[in-house]
C-alpha cells in the first residue's frame, strides 16, 4: 500500500455516507412515489427511531432527495422540522 492510499483510507469516512442514512434516504423516496407526503414519511417510526433530526435536516439536503422529492417539498419539510 502505498503513502497516498494509506492517507485516503484513513480519511475515507469523511466522504462516506453510512448505509443507515442510504436506506433512510431509500425509504423516504420509495414512499413518497407510493404517493405519502414527505412529512408524514419524516414521523414515521422508521425514520425517527434511527436518524436524529440534525441528521434528517442533512439528509434533506442531499442532492437525489431534492431532485426526487422536489424543492418545495424540502422547504416545507425543513420548516417543520
Amino acid at each position: 500500500m502505498g503513502f497516498v492510499d494509506a492517507i485516503r483510507g484513513a480519511f475515507s469516512f469523511l466522504g462516506a455516507r453510512s448505509q443507515a442514512e442510504e436506506r433512510i434516504a431509500q425509504y423516504i423516496i420509495r414512499e413518497h412515489h407510493r404517493g405519502r407526503p414527505l412529512g408524514e414519511i419524516l414521523n414515521d417510526h422508521y425514520v425517527t427511531n434511527r436518524m436524529t433530526p440534525e441528521q434528517v435536516r442533512r439528509l434533506l439536503d442531499r442532492p437525489e432527495l431534492i431532485h426526487e422529492l422536489g424543492d418545495d417539498q424540502i422547504v416545507d419539510a425543513r420548516r417543520e422540522l
